[in-house]
This record gives C-alpha cells, sequence and structure tokens, in this order.
C-alpha cells in the first residue's frame, strides 16, 4: 500500500458541520508526521489554520491523497483536478446520501488512521470527457468541454420543450428521439440522475455507460446500457429551433446549437477511490437507498 505524506484537504461551504469536522480533522493530522494542504476555497473556510495552501486546481501538485469534507457534489468537484494525476480520494460525508463520501464523520480518526496506516481498499471509477463540434463544421476539431465523473446530460435548459436529435454509437446510426434529453451515465452516475430517471444500478467495477432518455415522446426508448470503450455520438437536430444545454456533473458546460455534435468518451486514466477496507458496494445500497437487511432466520 502507498504511504501518504503530504493530505490535501477540501471542505464543502455553507455547511455548518463542514468547519466542524476540518478542525478535528487538522487537530488530528497535525498530530501525525504528515504536511497538510489547504485549498484555497476550504482556507476561506476555516481562518487562520496555520498550514500550507494552493489553489484547489493545483491540489495533485502537492498532495499524495486528497481528504474530501462534503457530500458527493464535493467530491465530483474535486475529482476533475486530482484524477489525472493519480492522486487518490477518501471521502468524509457531510452530505446527504455519500456514495462517494462513505466515511462518516463520528468515525473519522478511526479510518484515517488506518488509511495512513496501509488498511484501506482503492477503487477505480472512470470518468467520461466530451467534446462539442459545431455543426457548422463538424467535421473539424472538437472543443473540448470537460469531464464528468456521474454523467453528461444533454438537456433543453430553462425551456420546458422537448428536444430532436439522433444518436450514434462506434458510428453506427442507433435512433433519433424526441425526449427532455439524455443521460450518459458512468457506473459511478449510475446511482444519481440516472437512477432518478428510471435507468439501472450498474456495480462501479463494470466497463459500461448507461444512456437514459428523459421522458421520451416514445415509451419504446428505454434505457440501454453498451461497452464503456463506446464513442458515443449526439447530433442535434438541424431543425432544432431550441438550444439545449450539456451539463457534466450538474455544471453547464455548452449550449448546443441545430446541427451540434457532442462525442462522448471514457476517460484514459481513472479516479483513485479509497474505503475503508470492510466497505461494498451492495452496504451502500443498502445504507443509501434502504434496501432490506438479511431476513430472520430459525437458527438465529
Amino acid at each position: 500500500m502507498a504511504e501518504f505524506n503530504n493530505i490535501g484537504l477540501v471542505g464543502r461551504p455553507s455547511h455548518a458541520g463542514v468547519v466542524d469536522t476540518l478542525r478535528r480533522l487538522l487537530k488530528f493530522l497535525s498530530l501525525r508526521d504528515v504536511t497538510i494542504i489547504v485549498d484555497d476555497l476550504t482556507a476561506d473556510l476555516i481562518q487562520d489554520h496555520g498550514q500550507k495552501q494552493c489553489k484547489r486546481e493545483e491540489l495533485s501538485k502537492f498532495c499524495d491523497l486528497v481528504i474530501v469534507v462534503g457530500g458527493d457534489g464535493s467530491m465530483l468537484n474535486v475529482a476533475k483536478f486530482v484524477a489525472s494525476d493519480q492522486v487518490p480520494v477518501i471521502g468524509i460525508n457531510r452530505g446527504r446520501l455519500g456514495f462517494l463520501t462513505d466515511v462518516l464523520p463520528d468515525e473519522l480518526e478511526a479510518v484515517i488512521t488506518a488509511v495512513l496506516e496501509g488498511s484501506y481498499s482503492i477503487d477505480s471509477r472512470f470518468l467520461l470527457d466530451v467534446e462539442a463540434r459545431s455543426g457548422a463544421a463538424n467535421a473539424g476539431q472538437g472543443q473540448y468541454l470537460g469531464s464528468a465523473l456521474n454523467d453528461v446530460v444533454l438537456h433543453p435548459g430553462k425551456a420546458a420543450q422537448m428536444i430532436k436529435f439522433e444518436l450514434f454509437i462506434d458510428d453506427k446510426f442507433v435512433y433519433s428521439q424526441e425526449s427532455d434529453g439524455l443521460i450518459v451515465a458512468t457506473p459511478t452516475g449510475s446511482t444519481a440522475y440516472a437512477l432518478s430517471a428510471g435507468g439501472p444500478i450498474m456495480h462501479p467495477s463494470l466497463n459500461a455507460v448507461v444512456l437514459v432518455p428523459m421522458y421520451p415522446h416514445s415509451l419504446g426508448n428505454r434505457p440501454i446500457v453498451v461497452g464503456g470503450d463506446s464513442e458515443i455520438r449526439i447530433v442535434v437536430s438541424a431543425k432544432e429551433i431550441l438550444q439545449p444545454q450539456v451539463s457534466c456533473d450538474g455544471q453547464v458546460l455548452y449550449t448546443a446549437s441545430a446541427g451540434d455534435e457532442l462525442i462522448v468518451r471514457k476517460k484514459a486514466v481513472p479516479l483513485k477511490l479509497i474505503h475503508p477496507p470492510e466497505h461494498t458496494f451492495y452496504q451502500a445500497c443498502r445504507s443509501k437507498l434502504g434496501w432490506g437487511s438479511r431476513l430472520v432466520r430459525d437458527d438465529d
């Protein structure tokens, strides 16, 4: 197991419990033989922290482990900055569900101690890269928009109307569709927005992507799961009068026009997530989604 000597701290803003947990972390880590680096946004939450500081997008240059205090949204925000440099991340849950931030605040000291001593499991989660090609010259070089750990979503934006588009997978035509949009989700994102839209839950170890239509006009348009290495191309109808928006993990990155193409591919380098050694995906589903526990047996 890797040794962690330079530890970055990231906190979710506008949450009272986050500040308390960050201060506990600082007090605990200051007693260990490690260097603590606080990102600039988190530094605004904990004044006079007395530690090294850097911009959030530079954390991977200085850290070999990042601890995120917040919810899954905080983890999504950090993932795009550290994944490419293979800096592992562990999350302390101060959000709501916490599929990605799975350490409870009460377990903070015990879990982080175990991690620093090499007792943990590591989980690789792939991201999606998305680029856009203008309909005016879509044969040319695409514009890189960003990456997503959960999902890339094409949606109407503020307009309460359906949009029309075509879907191609590995340059093979799949269908045209009229709907409120399309969610392209990783296995990690299958328990997020895609699940709310009726998509399946996929185990994080799967090399697969799910495409979930949002309120399609035809009930025959159902979610489909394709290989994770597929190239997914979405073409906005040339007659589309709306300007659909493209979001990566909930952040709007592009406003499309008629004829524009969106290309979604798996990112070459995955995110490394650290969990307590006893963590399992199924336990997380039982806890977060309210699945039933073991049945009582006659010999219990």
